[in-house]
């Protein structure tokens, strides 16, 4: 076929086929398998790889969650935007990562067009309640160690109510294609659903919601947590220089550092494929492209489940030891001591 014409499929299901490009599915995804898109091993592989993000991601976030029931004094303001960010990440491991699993091993989105909108659905409110969730962990450090508010105090109410806002947020950005407004169709190798950012049919208008979806949740949380962590370096930079004789001051210093460098660094990891090949593909319509490399960000983004646990939780000191106490581990008494003496020195640098 030729030109940009559009292949009509059972279910709904269409995608464009621009000039000579010779990779787009024929055949729908929801009734044969999508061979022609890569050999059984890759599929194969795939499946291999999201049934241990299933495994991983399901078993360390409900471990973080068993945790803070568990132990009261986990039940900090910061702890429970952390426990957020588990649920949600419970949410897409369970759902979505298990979904493409299944459908990875069919080679083909076996569930339906149900299926389809379920699994899209659940992975993009799981993905937008995580992406808001480390927008407020930035929040959070910068208004309680910078004290911009002066007097201001982050209770652990205006946790639950930041909280409850990052659910607001993913619905907004996770309802829309349910009512028109976008759709969830499958993409890459068309064993995983998400929003449809790479037709053309103005019935959708796919492009304001990519614009959306970039501008609202990509961008505010991005400059978000890049203004709020600066605002911290600079800080402890300052803090630093001035007990330049401080063994500790300058220990908290480059700490602190390298855990906002791999903070943002994940971050980046797990959204900027997406909002780049989107917003690529949205201003290159006609240009060829291979189906295939919209797995990826797919992959990235699922896999945050496992590791922005690792970054936000496991690499919390007290919550390092309460979790190998919960698995009858030794006790980490030193570990939360260290804990106790890092805050304390991270506290003095700010004013007040």
């Amino acid at each position: 076929m030729r030109g940009n014409r559009a292949v009509e499929f059972p279910d709904d299901f269409w995608i464009p086929i621009p000039l000579d490009t010779n990779n787009v599915t024929s055949l729908s995804p929801f009734l044969v398998p999508q061979d022609h898109l890569g050999s059984p091993a890759i599929f194969y592989s795939m499946s291999a790889f999201m049934f241990f993000l299933f495994v991983a991601g399901t078993a360390i976030n409900t471990l973080t969650i068993l945790c803070t029931i568990q132990y009261k004094k986990l039940r900090s303001h910061l702890n429970y935007i952390l426990v957020n960010l588990s649920v949600a990440n419970l949410l897409v491991s369970s759902v979505g990562s298990f979904t493409c699993f299944y459908c990875f091993a069919f080679r083909y989105m076996i569930l339906g067009p149900l299926g389809c909108k379920i699994e899209g659905f659940t992975a993009t409110v799981g993905g937008m309640v995580s992406l808001w969730s480390l927008a407020v962990v930035a929040l959070e450090r910068w208004l309680v160690v910078c004290k911009p508010l002066g007097t201001f105090i982050f209770k652990p109410n205006h946790a639950i109510a930041c909280c409850a806002l990052t659910w607001v947020f993913a619905l907004m950005a996770a309802i829309p294609p349910l009512v028109g407004w976008s759709r969830y169709i499958p993409e890459g190798m068309q064993c995983s659903c998400g929003p449809d950012w790479y037709t053309t049919d103005n019935k959708f208008n796919n492009e304001s919601y990519v614009i959306f979806l970039f501008c609202f949740c990509f961008s505010v949380p991005f400059f978000t947590i890049v203004f709020c962590y600066s605002q911290l370096l600079f800080m402890l930079k300052s803090a630093a220089k001035a007990q330049a004789e401080s063994a500790s001051t300058q220990k908290a210093e480059k700490e602190v550092t390298r855990m906002v460098v791999v903070m943002v660094m994940g971050f980046l990891v797990c959204w900027m494929p997406y909002a780049s090949f989107a917003l690529w593909i949205i201003n290159n319509r006609g240009q060829p492209f291979d189906l295939r490399l919209a797995t990826i960000p797919s992959c990235l983004s699922k896999a945050s489940t496992v590791y922005n646990p690792v970054i936000y939780i496991l690499l919390n000191k007290q919550f390092r030891s309460c979790i190998r106490k919960m698995v009858g581990m030794s006790g980490g008494d030193d570990e939360e001591s260290s804990t106790s003496q890092s805050v304390t020195e991270v506290s003095k640098v700010g004013p007040g």
